[in-house]
């Protein structure tokens, strides 16, 4: 196993039980240091036809600052509406979703939208790149999106893109690069707004084992380094040894 899978675990920090004792600092520059997002007893069902689906049937979940989590499960066990609930792009029919210890679960989708522009990036198997711009210009657009003021584009889109070894491509279109370069870039795009959370759902499905190892190494990279942390769903029993912790799903639970 290569070097890198070989990391310790990152050490759960000492939590306080409610959100006014995580957070610190003034009251200019508060700083919330509790659990980064919080999933209590969230179930998820759909009309079909005269019936109800129930796809989660009732799910917790801490995900801390600067962790890498993994959901495993094969397809419908539900990890996806669970990871499209955590990015707040859709609500739970039951449960709390908090997330920097705000009420995720209940705010409306423009509110919802704010935030994932902010603080969450998602990363997603099929890339999502724009095809007639280069990498360096997908990196850009990010930031564009999420108002992050023009004086910093050039300065941070180099880095993210030389932080995931593309740095002597970012000038490249996603049609140019490999997929393995291509998923690179969407980590780069993904990181550029300096989120704290990001969801991937299957970033590894479609590399090849060698290119799985690459993007599973740049991730702890950016747990380390951007205080960044990492949700992210597979179906690659290779790369779960580098998760901090590793929740598998079937038939919408939890199983130990």
């Amino acid at each position: 196993m290569l070097a890198w899978m070989q990391r310790g675990r990152t050490k759960e920090p000492d939590i306080a039980p409610n959100a006014e004792e995580n957070m610190r600092g003034s009251a200019d520059t508060v700083e919330y240091t509790g659990p980064l997002l919080s999933v209590r007893g969230v179930e998820r069902s759909f009309d079909v036809g005269h019936q109800k689906l129930k796809v989660l049937k009732g799910i917790d979940l801490t995900l801390y600052p600067k962790q890498l989590v993994m959901l495993k499960g094969r397809s419908g066990s539900g990890k996806t509406t669970l990871m499209n609930l955590m990015g707040g792009l859709d609500v739970p029919t039951k449960g709390e979703i908090i997330f920097r210890g705000q009420p995720l679960h209940e705010w409306d989708d423009n509110r919802r939208t704010a935030i994932r522009r902010k603080d969450i990036g998602f990363i997603f198997q099929a890339y999502a790149l724009m095809p007639l711009l280069s990498a360096y210009e997908n990196v850009e657009l990010s930031m564009r999106m999420a108002d992050v003021p023009r004086s910093e584009w050039k300065a941070r889109a180099t880095a993210c893109l030389d932080m995931v070894g593309l740095a002597k491509r970012m000038h490249h279109r996603p049609f140019e690069m490999s997929g393995g370069e291509q998923q690179r870039v969407a980590i780069a795009k993904a990181i550029a707004h300096r989120p704290s959370l990001i969801l991937a759902d299957e970033p590894t499905a479609e590399l090849d084992s060698q290119m799985a190892a690459q993007v599973m190494a740049v991730f702890r990279e950016i747990v380390a380094k951007e205080n960044i942390s990492i949700c992210m769903t597979t179906h690659d029993t290779t790369i779960m040894e580098v998760a901090d912790h590793v929740y598998e799903m079937v038939d919408g639970v939890f199983v130990v």
